[in-house]
């Protein structure tokens, strides 16, 4: 779409694209209920930008905890809560894994004796593979995501790809679902997966490491925490806006910021010394190894 009308008019279009795309992911996935064995933080994250964006009702939606303050936690949301893992299968259409990497294989052998043709299991577990889970489960029709925190804020980035007998309409469902609660890429090589787990499954980490340190640096320059803490999280958000929507590369940006024997520059030849890039990569690195050896 060009940007060549009155400003009230194309964003009253941009409003009703999205809610038309919103309306056929929430048709496609009307009567159907969604579980989750796990109700961890990435569950939480998940439903809050489920129920945000409108497509699922969280009547239609399950999970089961033996945490009082996570059963309270999810039934404060809407969501029902049911005795045990089973029922959760028992009950459900879609069964989102949603542990710990280490007790996958502890809950999908719990559930294997009620596993039905008709049931798509998506594995939203760190490291885990589809073939380890299909021999687990006993079940081909998976679907393997690797999300982030940021969807419970509609801003989540997530990776996808098909088991041998998830089907087109497996695909677009389970899209749908990760769509409502950010960017969602379908069809992603399973062998990238512990590289997209190091980049954008643990990146909100390094992001919120870098906020906070920005606004003690605020601090330490003089300026009040609450003042400095605002200003930190809004130049984050409107730095990667400008990345995604102007298409021009991070290289670029920064050297508009930077002019010469400037203040941005001064402070850049500083992160350069302490190895500021060095280390986002390393984190990247260990986390996505950290990966594979879960698997």
């Amino acid at each position: 779409m060009v940007y060549n009308k009155d400003t009230t008019e194309y964003i009253e279009m941009v409003q009703t694209a999205i809610t038309e795309e919103q309306m056929a992911a929430k048709l496609s996935l009307q009567g159907l209920k969604l579980g989750f064995i796990g109700a961890g933080n990435m569950a939480e994250s998940i439903v809050r930008g489920l129920t945000k964006s409108g497509i699922l009702s969280p009547s239609s939606i399950l999970t089961a905890s033996i945490f009082d303050d996570r059963v309270d936690l999810f039934r404060s949301m809407g969501v029902e809560i049911v005795k045990n893992n089973t029922q959760i299968v028992e009950r459900s259409d879609i069964v989102v894994v949603s542990v710990k990497p280490q007790i996958v294989k502890e809950v999908l052998l719990e559930v294997k004796p009620v596993i039905r043709p008709n049931h798509l299991l998506v594995s939203i577990a760190s490291g885990i593979k589809l073939k380890t889970m299909q021999d687990w489960s006993g079940h081909g029709r998976l679907i393997r995501v690797m999300p982030n925190t940021p969807s419970a804020v509609s801003h989540g980035a997530s990776v996808m790809c098909l088991g041998e007998e998830a089907t087109d309409d497996d695909r677009e469902k389970v899209g749908s679902i990760f769509g409502a609660i950010g960017k969602v890429w379908k069809d992603v090589k399973e062998e990238c997966f512990d590289g997209v787990t190091g980049l954008s499954g643990s990146g909100p980490a390094y992001i919120f490491l870098a906020i906070e340190a920005m606004a003690d640096g605020g601090v330490a320059a003089g300026l009040p925490r609450d003042l400095a803490l605002s200003l930190a999280t809004q130049t984050v958000y409107g730095a990667a806006a400008m990345v995604r929507e102007t298409g021009k590369h991070p290289g670029e940006l920064k050297d508009s910021v930077a002019s010469p024997s400037g203040t941005t520059i001064a402070a850049i030849r500083e992160l350069e010394r302490g190895g500021f890039r060095g280390v986002l990569m390393n984190a990247v690195i260990a986390s996505a190894n950290r990966s594979r050896d879960l698997s």
